[in-house]
């Protein structure tokens, strides 16, 4: 009687690997490769509760990334920002902004209003969609604005209830201004129909965003999927997909999931320093990210209450935060990112985690260089190495 084989083993190192070179992390990907727009798809989405995260994302991935082509996807409703996985803010293309929020509603979303549900006693949920839709559509409105005029509907509801049942219920997009380069705007909706101005594709299905996520992210485990998706259950759906993929181990034992046809790059592969943005899916997106957070204790050090900070990584694994800064020469006076009149000289701080090497800190310097060259239009750059939080 032949002996049932045991799947393959992968280390954490190479599942590091091939994460970092399905995330365009260990190479950036030429143009003639890989458009703006094809790279945001092909990552199915880039986490954007700020305005700049998916700008500093796309610096770390693309070959001569210019802010403006993102900016003007946006602009050109080809691109746009809205609540999808884990009901939290992400730039996805148009097709994506319909078919994924579809598909991942019943997670993040779904969740997310059942917290609210104390504040909605009396409240229609399909009639408050109904009303939300054509309010947002009628004129784009502010959550403000939203929850004041479901109040006349339903006075005794909590307000700020009201207006995130909206948010919930609804593919509410943020409209530009917001999210434009070098633009300033209020987080402004209305729904992802009437702004891109089609429909979602009702034949995507969660077969298919269980291939695109191991795509992305794979190697993967069940609950690596749905961390990242915010959905639960979804072991039937690997259960269906597995004649078609190929299963391995972890270092642990969890069994994981993969493509046939992925890369999975020797684990011996150089991996460069990479500038990050905070919130990057790469750090988010599995149950255990020991594939890109060696050290357990490094998983604090990289928020403060909830603020999260942009974040190093060297040798494929997270070393550091950063952080930006402007300076006008002429008075001395500083100004965090997202303030730019007057300044004229870019300060990037590098906090990190433990000591590297000379040649490491010369690449680490090297490649916050060129980090503020596609992100930056500071005439001069200051790279440091030093504390900004204790």
């Amino acid at each position: 009687m032949a002996l049932a084989k045991h799947p393959p083993v992968l280390t954490a190192r190479a599942l590091n690997r091939a994460t970092l070179d399905r995330q365009l992390l260990l190479r950036r990907s030429p143009r003639t490769r890989m458009s703006v727009l094809g790279a945001i798809e092909h990552l199915v989405g880039l986490q954007a509760q700020n305005v700049k995260p998916p700008y500093v994302a796309l610096a770390a991935r693309l070959a001569d990334f210019d802010p403006q082509e993102l900016s003007a996807l946006m602009a050109s409703r080809k691109a746009g920002r809205l609540v999808t996985m884990r009901s939290t803010i992400h730039t996805h293309s148009a097709a994506d902004s319909l078919a994924l929020r579809q598909l991942v509603q019943s997670g993040g979303p779904a969740r997310e209003l059942r917290m609210f549900q104390g504040g909605l006693q009396g409240v229609d949920l399909d009639q408050l969609a109904v009303l939300a839709r054509e309010l947002v559509e009628e004129e784009p409105r502010t959550m403000k604005q939203l929850r004041e005029a479901l109040l006349v509907r339903w006075p005794h509801a909590d307000p700020q209830s009201l207006s995130i049942a909206a948010r919930c219920l609804l593919p509410l997009v943020q409209i530009t201004p917001r999210g434009l380069w070098g633009s300033s705007g209020q987080v402004t909706l209305t729904t992802a129909e009437h702004w891109f101005g089609r429909t979602a594709d009702p034949t995507a299905t969660a077969d298919d965003l269980v291939l695109r996520y191991l795509g992305a992210f794979g190697p993967a485990s069940v609950k690596d999927m749905q961390t990242w998706s915010g959905l639960t259950r979804m072991r039937e759906v690997f259960a269906r997909l597995r004649p078609g993929l190929l299963v391995f181990r972890d270092e642990k034992g969890v069994e994981l999931f993969d493509l046939p046809d992925a890369p999975r790059p020797d684990p011996s592969t150089p991996a460069p320093p990479r500038f990050l943005p905070e919130y990057d899916n790469l750090l988010l997106s599995h149950a255990d990210r020991s594939r890109v957070v060696a050290q357990d204790e490094y998983k604090s050090l990289t928020w403060r209450g909830n603020q999260s900070y942009p974040t190093l990584l060297v040798d494929g694994f997270l070393a550091g935060i950063w952080q930006l800064a402007r300076t006008d020469d002429r008075t001395g006076s500083e100004a965090r990112e997202t303030s730019e009149a007057g300044a004229n000289r870019a300060t990037l701080t590098v906090q990190l985690f433990a000591p590297l090497g000379k040649a490491q800190r010369t690449e680490v310097a090297q490649e916050a260089e060129r980090t503020l060259s596609a992100l930056s239009s500071a005439a001069t750059y200051d790279i440091r190495f030093g504390r900004f939080l204790d």
